[in-house]
Order: C-alpha cells, then sequence, then structure tokens
C-alpha cells in the first residue's frame, strides 16, 4: 500500500527516511541483537541514544551551557502544572491566551496561584495574535507564559511579548525546531514532539538552570520537580526509551537537511503555495489575520458546512488524510510540519483547485 499525504496535526507525520532506518533496526540495533524498545535504559548502548540525541538537540537549536535539556512524560498537558509549581515563587504569573492550549495552561495555573490574562484574541476565535508591545505586566510576576504556535487556531506569534525583563516560558509543540530561535530568549521553552520531532509520549523541556531549584510549591511531587529530572539526566525513572530514540534520528534528519534556517525556508515555500492559492481562490478561504500565520497549521473554510464536510471526504478518498479541522473552528485544517514533503502542498493545492471547479 502507498503512503498517503499526512496532514495531521499529531500524532503526525514524520520522515520516510527515519522510519525506514528505525523498521531496519527494530530487531536488530547495531549488533545488539534487540530493539531499542527491548534495551534497558541503564545499558552503555541506551546512554549513548539519549546522549547523542540532546548534543544533536544543542547544536541544532544553539542551546547555550547554562540551559538544561530534559526528554519528560506527560505530555505538554502535564507541563500547564509542572510550569506554575516550580516557578511560581510569588504565587503570580501572566498569562497571553492565544488558543485552547494557552487557555488551558492559564486554567491549570489558577490551581497554584494567581494567574492574570494580560491579553487574549478570544474575542475573535483566536484568529489573531494580539499586540504585546505594552502588556500590563505585573511587577512580581513570576513568569510570562505564551503558546508560540497555535496548532488549532492557525496564529503564530512572529515577534515574542515585551516581558519587561520577566522570564518568558513558552508552549512550542506545533513548531518545535520548523525555525531558527534564540533559546536565550526564553527563561522555559518546552513541547510535545507528536507535531514535529517524533512519536507521542515524550515531551522536551528546555530550562534555564537558575530556574531549576528545590524552592518548589508544597506537596509537588518527586515526579513532577524539574530538578529531579536535572539532577539525573532525564533517567531518574525509566525514560519514554523508544519515543527519544525516534527523536534523535529526526535531529540528525534535520542536521543533514541543512539545520533550522534551511528548514525555515522550506517550511516557508510549502506554507506559500498553500497560502497563496487560499488568497485567490473563490471557494476556500483562511481563517487567520494574514500578519499572524501559522508556517505549520493552516485552517481553512469554504464558508458552508455540507461542502466542507464534501470536501474532507473527497480529499480523504484521493489519499489526503486528517483535513478535518478542529470542531471550535471548523472546516479543515492542513497541518503542514517539517516532514510532509513539498509535493503534499502541491497535490492538496491541484486537488482543491480541482473541487473549486467541480463545486462553484
Amino acid at each position: 500500500m502507498s503512503r498517503v499525504y499526512n496532514f495531521s496535526a499529531g500524532p503526525a507525520v514524520l520522515p520516510e527516511e527515519v522510519l525506514k532506518e528505525a523498521a531496519e533496526e527494530m530487531l536488530d540495533y547495531k549488533g545488539t541483537g534487540m530493539s531499542v524498545m527491548e534495551m534497558s535504559h541503564r545499558s552503555k548502548t541506551y546512554d549513548a541514544i539519549i546522549k547523542e540525541a540532546e548534543a544533536d538537540l544543542r547544536d541544532l537549536m544553539n542551546i547555550p551551557d547554562n540551559y538544561k535539556v530534559l526528554f519528560l512524560q506527560g505530555g505538554a498537558s502535564q507541563q500547564f502544572a509542572m510550569i506554575p509549581m516550580n516557578l511560581m515563587k510569588n504565587k503570580k504569573a501572566d498569562y497571553i491566551v492565544t488558543g485552547q492550549w494557552a487557555k488551558k495552561a492559564y486554567q491549570e495555573a489558577c490551581i497554584y496561584g494567581q494567574a492574570n490574562k494580560i491579553a487574549s484574541s478570544e474575542d475573535k476565535t483566536f484568529s489573531y495574535i494580539p499586540d504585546c508591545s505594552d502588556l500590563p505586566i505585573s511587577e512580581d510576576a513570576d513568569y510570562v507564559y505564551i503558546c508560540e504556535n497555535n496548532t488549532i487556531y492557525g496564529t503564530k506569534f512572529k515577534t515574542l511579548p515585551n516581558t519587561k525583563g520577566k522570564t518568558l516560558v513558552a508552549d512550542v509543540s506545533s513548531c518545535f525546531l520548523s525555525e531558527p530561535v534564540d533559546v536565550t530568549k526564553y527563561g522555559l521553552i518546552y513541547g510535545g514532539v507528536q507535531k514535529n520531532i517524533g512519536p507521542a509520549g515524550v515531551v522536551i523541556v528546555i530550562i534555564r538552570e537558575d530556574l531549576i531549584t528545590e524552592d518548589v510549591l508544597p506537596g509537588t511531587p518527586t515526579m513532577l520537580r524539574y530538578k529531579t529530572h536535572a539532577d539525573n539526566d532525564s533517567l531518574y525513572n525509566t525514560p519514554p526509551a523508544y519515543g527519544i530514540y525516534i527523536c534523535g534520528k529526526v535531529f540528525q534528519w534535520l542536521k543533514k537537511k541543512g539545520g533550522l534556517a534551511a528548514m525555515k525556508e522550506y517550511n516557508e515555500k510549502k506554507a506559500k503555495i498553500l497560502y497563496d492559492y487560499l488568497d485567490e481562490s473563490k471557494l476556500f478561504h483562511g481563517t487567520v489575520r494574514k500578519e499572524d500565520r501559522s508556517l505549520m497549521n493552516v485552517p481553512f473554510v469554504t464558508g458552508n458546512e455540507e461542502l466542507d464536510a464534501k470536501f474532507v471526504k473527497e480529499a480523504k478518498e484521493a489519499g489526503f488524510e486528517s483535513l478535518k479541522g478542529h470542531r471550535t473552528v471548523g472546516g479543515m485544517r492542513a497541518s503542514i510540519y517539517n516532514a510532509m514533503p513539498i509535493e503534499g502542498v502541491e497535490k492538496l493545492v491541484e486537488f482543491m483547485k480541482k473541487f473549486e471547479a467541480e463545486n462553484l
């Protein structure tokens, strides 16, 4: 069976060569006579896998030495609690709410202290990024929180907010490694890997060392303290070993592709093909303010629910998978992560043109 063009928002498309390589190593990893899936996380072989993955990620993102890289479990959603538990020293934090995941993070933070919603785009179904150049940042805020790319709504911060000297915390789950990033602008940057990097089950946290302390909120479980994992090089307990191994392969694939600058160029090229068509189409249109458009997630609609449903059905039959939009936006969404080949986007636009000609 041939592979489909998978536009899923996550778990999402992975590079074909990574999958093939993993398949070849499935029964015997480098002469060990076993799969990475069966291997002790305390073995020398696995230690080399996780160390190499971290080194490659540091190299790709230019991560400074005073930041720790943690491979954790619990997904991005567990970070919604872990962040306030570890960082809310003054029991106060400011949240910029630009989508469902930022909203959930904000609601979770309210359990642990005073979370202030200092900006939001909920008034227009999160279809834009609010102006964050001069926000009412709390004087004693422990951090300012954003979700940098909004998977559901297809928006992206092109300029980071002015945090007025406060620590910036960012969820980058759906734009992770899609472009170069200046890690020093963040105190903590994290993301679930199942959109752009690997299989579900791993969340990567990149955290500045001064934020890792014993001083956490009372009642914080041992497993939810960054210090626990930082002190043990992500091996305090059994990590999501196979997932990390696949992430490591994706890091190597990205390096072969020319790193994050090359990836950004490729992603811009892909997104332009789709956005240019949406801008000229008489049937389809995008739902996001142009200057805030994401390179990774592209929501679009016809304005007619029945026609949207017809398009999703016929697209699936033609080999375009998972184009149905999130229920809060409706319509369609094409997630075009790093591993989506450019021809996948070209073929989608071809199909959309054909559908438009038949249904206008």
